[in-house]
């Protein structure tokens, strides 16, 4: 998504010379949410972008991993020999965390690409017996789709509850009952020991029936070829960009989920590694490079700054995200968690800086708005369900 929307920007902010879109996969340029969805059940067969690259002028080269950088000759290393550039836009998104000795095991997979989601196919299509290792947002929508298909699920998770590197312990406990409703297993608190064959071995010697085992403890920005680039990189391995997106080398720019930046708003350097953020990023780093290809003086400059945005469809509730609670010295709950739909504020002061919904959309539109805007709220009315937010204003 980053890749493509920044050559589609950079199309539609006037820049008339050459495009090269590189990708390691072989394949024509998709969307991931929907990997997760209607293409692992197979009810979509792809979810290629719907853009017409030779009208844009967009040259694509496709198979061609990067190797490595020389930011002296601007020059950028691929497995098919060097490619020379004027500017370079790193959009090399995020790899999934393996377990240890996990990775190529027989049955182990991961679920991030169209790959992945081939291999995934056939565990759906015959029932087999699953264990996702990981109840994050990957984990918790592929346990719903393996539900959905009739598989045997198991959830395995190291932390206390689900989503425990997303959410506070006092607002994840609330979704730890969504896995028994939905069929699936639910083990907290235990990490895996073993995956032998037919089953997945827990530290406290359980031995859990596996056919298939889906992995999905994370992911890290896939920034390891830069080793020695000169491209600075923090010490989550994100590319260290400036709130332009631009990287500690001239020329060089990062967008989507291998970057990090400052957010004024929030007072924080954010890594986000989002569907959103790969969209929105674009349309500020094309802007820039545009600018200084072009002469732009800082008038022309873009500063990124959003407001981060996610959702994730899970045991039939929509979930989504807005802002970021990092910071805030006070939560309200919206509703109750017991219900199909209820929501959860974070605010600073009587400033709203992020919020839950859960089949809530109106809450997630207006309260995305009001943290854009830095409104001041009411917290009585902000607590009361039945008042749309928009209403608590002061």
């Amino acid at each position: 998504m980053a890749g493509v929307q920044t050559a589609v920007q950079l199309r539609e902010q006037g820049w008339t010379g050459p495009v090269l879109l590189l990708g390691a996969e072989p394949h024509q340029p998709y969307d991931r949410p929907p990997l997760s969805k209607a293409v692992l059940l197979g009810t979509a067969e792809g979810s290629a972008f719907d853009i017409d690259f030779d009208a844009l002028g967009v040259e694509l080269e496709l198979g061609n991993p990067v190797t490595g950088l020389d930011t002296g000759e601007r020059v950028l290393q691929t497995g098919r020999g060097p490619v020379p550039y004027d500017a370079l836009v790193l959009a090399t998104g995020a790899e999934p965390l393996t377990l240890p000795g996990g990775e190529g095991a027989p049955g182990v997979h991961l679920l991030r690409t169209l790959d992945d989601v081939a291999r995934l196919r056939p565990v759906l299509e015959e029932r087999k017996d699953v264990v996702v290792v990981g109840a994050g947002w990957i984990g918790a929508e592929f346990a719903t789709a393996a539900r959905e298909a009739g598989c045997a699920v198991t959830v395995v998770e190291s932390a206390d509850r689900p989503l425990p590197g997303a959410l506070p312990a006092d607002v994840a406990v609330h979704m730890r009952d969504w896995y028994a409703q939905s069929g699936a297993r639910l083990r907290t608190g235990a990490r895996v020991a073993a995956v032998e064959p037919g089953a997945v071995v827990l530290d406290d010697g359980e031995r859990v029936p596996a056919d298939a085992v889906v992995v999905g403890i994370g992911a890290r920005p896939a920034t390891r070829w830069l080793a020695d680039s000169g491209v600075a990189l923090c010490a989550d391995g994100s590319v260290r960009g400036d709130d332009r997106l631009r990287t500690s080398v001239p020329g060089v720019y990062a967008v989507g989920d291998c970057v990090s930046f400052p957010s004024a708003r929030y007072g924080a350097r954010l890594l986000v590694h989002h569907w959103d953020n790969a969209l929105q990023g674009p349309v500020v780093v094309a802007a820039n490079v545009v600018a200084d290809l072009c002469g732009g003086g800082p008038a022309e400059e873009a500063v990124y700054d959003p407001v981060p945005y996610f959702w994730s469809e899970q045991f039939g509730r929509f979930v989504q995200y807005a802002g970021h609670h990092a910071g805030a010295d006070r939560m309200l709950l919206r509703g109750d968690p017991g219900e199909p739909s209820w929501s959860v504020c974070w605010l600073r002061g009587e400033t709203l800086t992020a919020l839950l919904a859960v089949g809530r959309p109106r809450d997630l539109t207006q309260g995305r708005r009001l943290i854009q805007q830095g409104a001041v709220l009411d917290p009585t009315l902000l607590a009361d369900a039945s008042v749309a937010l928009k209403k608590a204003v002061r």
